[in-house]
């Protein structure tokens, strides 16, 4: 939770004089797209069309709003946050799935020169983060700003939820790149609300305008987190420990925001191909499941390895709900420690005898590789001497030299016409 104390006064010439667009000018300019400086040129942008478009359609209703009606989801730096509160928001609450993107936004709220920006006269604004979506945040909501998640799985969540919990009045205000944008996504809103529109677009973006809440979705069981029971042949080999019977099945519970859900990827069922090749059980006291996702490697470890500590971290709040839930499905809850952090960052240096690795190669919709490379060096960081990492990953990506760089000596386990798989050993 987090004030931003107001100033006893204002001088004419300061950013925060002038009408509420004009601040609103000044305090989307000052934001910056942390940990970068917005310098890179193919790095994120702090704001982009999307943010300036929903907070224009927002104007009207932030001005008019009142403690407690305003909750912001997805914001990426901070845009939507601060500002509503320029526009005239009494008290912000605000989700960030993501380690990263709640740091973000945390940073550019504490931003000495930004706040100058947000101070108004005579009060305090209350901004809470959150990592979830759900009654906390958007009890008796009556403007939720979002910007649109890549996965309809995952607005479903939203939207329900929103549904659920949010005033009988709520307006919704979805907003996306046009190109990013699909008509599936007014009808996953269109399940939970009675009107949906779309505003005209604009530099590329649209919002979605939701509004009045379905009865029936009010009292509907969520649909998310999912569960499903796999018994695939590579999953359940590599869950079942040297000499023993394999499970039956092995169960997985995911949030909408999940990579590939409840389903077995493709990448991970190639990585647990090479399953028979990992260290043996003698040799596996730490084990890792990094970017874990649903948890199915996570469960996989503790089932293949019965003595071994696992952890399974991730940045993403869901990911992090879902790995503990997958855990205790499989009556592993006690066995697997589920950890929210970036990249890896958390994990103690040199505990570990083990990692495996399916690293992410997208941001939202953007193709970005920054995140396996920090995970690489984590996992260096984390092995002990003689560890393993054992890294699957998109062939044409050609990892092997950054593995090597950042753990150790790296050698090519399996490969088929879309995958690789290495095992990196700590020097």
């Amino acid at each position: 939770m987090h004030l931003v104390p107001e100033p006893d006064s204002t001088a004419p010439d300061s950013p925060a004089g002038g009408d509420p667009a004009t601040r609103l000018t000044a305090v989307l300019d000052a934001l910056t797209p942390w940990p970068d400086d917005g310098s890179r040129a193919d790095g994120p942008v702090a704001v982009d069309a999307t943010d300036r478009l929903l907070l224009d359609e927002a104007a009207p209703l932030l001005a008019a709003a009142g403690p407690g009606d305003v909750a912001v989801i997805g914001d990426r730096f901070g845009a939507l946050t601060l500002g509503a509160v320029t526009l005239g928001a009494p008290d912000i609450r605000s989700c960030t799935d993501t380690v990263t993107t709640e740091a973000a936004v945390e940073h550019n709220m504490a931003d000495a020169g930004l706040l100058d920006v947000v101070r108004g006269s005579r009060r305090s604004v209350e901004i809470t983060v959150r990592d979830r979506v759900d009654e906390h945040l958007l009890g008796g909501a009556r403007l939720v700003l979002l910007q649109l998640p890549p996965s309809l799985a995952e607005l479903t969540e939203i939207a329900e939820a929103v549904a659920r919990h949010a005033a009988d009045d709520v307006v919704v205000l979805a907003g996306g790149r046009v190109k990013h944008m699909t008509r599936a996504m007014n009808d996953v809103l269109a399940a939970s609300f009675t009107d949906v529109r779309a505003t005209l677009a604009r530099q590329k973006s649209r919002v979605l305008v939701a509004t009045g809440v379905r009865p029936e979705a009010r009292d509907a069981a969520p649909s998310f987190p999912a569960r499903a029971v796999l018994r695939d042949r590579e999953l359940l080999a590599a869950a079942t420990p040297s000499g023993e019977t394999s499970p039956e099945d092995v169960a997985v519970v995911a949030h909408g925001g999940v990579f590939a859900g409840t389903s077995l990827d493709l990448g991970t069922r190639f990585l647990l191909t090479t399953a028979e090749k990992w260290p043996g059980a003698d040799r596996v006291h730490d084990a890792v499941d990094l970017g874990s996702g649903s948890g199915l490697l996570a469960a996989v470890l503790a089932l293949r390895y019965p003595d071994a500590r696992v952890v399974g971290t991730d940045r993403s709040a869901a990911a992090v709900a879902s790995t503990r839930a997958t855990a205790q499905a499989n009556g592993l809850g006690e066995r697997v420690v589920a950890l929210r952090g970036d990249a890896g960052e958390d994990l103690e240096p040199a505990s570990v005898d083990l990692i495996l690795l399916n690293p992410p190669f997208h941001d939202r919709t953007a193709v970005r590789t920054d995140a396996a490379h920090r995970m690489f060096r984590a996992a260096g960081l984390a092995l002990r001497q003689g560890g393993e990492l054992w890294c699957v990953f998109n062939t044409a990506l050609h990892y092997r030299d950054a593995l090597t760089r950042a753990v150790g000596p790296t050698v090519h386990i399996a490969q088929n016409p879309k995958f690789t798989v290495t095992r990196s050993r700590r020097r």
